[in-house]
């Protein structure tokens, strides 16, 4: 054992080295993490792209638009991120599943006469 004050020496190639077991749990922590991090910023720039599309098609202010995703959202009981990804993606294909075009109308209705 070695003064770090570790008590558990982690094994490396079959040989023991003193105090890695917490450096290692550290760096697995931290990948995850990281991980988690990416997908967020993923999810950010789709919702931003979402809002983009859906005030420029109600003309509507960016704040407005992040709320007729979330008003979609609920009236749908669809995460938030998968109606921006249905949203941008509707942009390319054209295709936007009823159930979602009929609750961003309703919502995008309420937000213009608002």
């Amino acid at each position: 054992m070695d003064n770090s004050g570790n008590s558990t020496p982690a094994r490396l190639d079959g040989h023991l080295v003193p105090g890695r077991e917490p450096l290692l749990h550290t760096i697995t922590e931290l990948r995850r993490q990281i991980s988690h991090l990416e997908q967020a910023v993923v999810s950010h720039t789709v919702v931003d792209q979402a809002i983009g599309v859906v005030i420029t098609l109600g003309g509507l202010r960016p704040d407005q638009g992040f709320e007729v995703l979330r008003e979609v959202s609920q009236h749908t009981n669809t995460k938030l991120r998968q109606v921006a990804e249905l949203i941008v993606d509707w942009v390319q294909s054209e295709q936007l599943p009823e159930e979602i075009r009929t609750a961003l109308d309703r919502a995008l209705a309420a937000a213009q006469s608002a």
